[in-house]
């Protein structure tokens, strides 16, 4: 139960140092919050919780796979912003976006015989 409690606060700390720096410096919080960071950890937690080298390969390639649809939302969500949209129909508009873009990315690599 330790362990799991260290997990969850190490993760919420990186949440928490993102959010603050980014109120006073956006650009800097935005490049903390670019870098792969819970994937690191994920992989990490995986490593020493002893999962299979195979299935640890497997969540880094499927990392990869959903990073690329999860990309259109940084750019729509600000245009939204910027255009006057309320925060959160933007917020829902871009998360939806993404989730279409994840279900055509499945898709898309199921046909080229990659399971995710």
């Amino acid at each position: 139960m330790t362990y799991l409690i260290l997990k969850a606060a190490l993760s919420g700390i990186i949440i928490a140092i993102v959010s603050e720096l980014s109120k006073r410096f956006p650009g800097y919080g935005a490049l903390i919050a670019s870098l792969p960071l819970i994937s690191i950890l994920a992989i990490i937690w995986m490593w020493r919780d002893d999962v299979d080298r195979l299935q640890i390969a497997d969540h880094a390639q499927a990392t990869f796979w959903f990073v690329l649809p999860s990309l259109p939302m940084f750019l729509v969500f600000p245009v939204m912003l910027r255009a006057g949209v309320n925060f959160w129909l933007a917020l829902a508009a871009s998360c939806a976006l993404t989730i279409v873009l994840y279900i055509i990315m499945v898709a898309a690599l199921d046909r080229f015989g990659i399971k995710l």
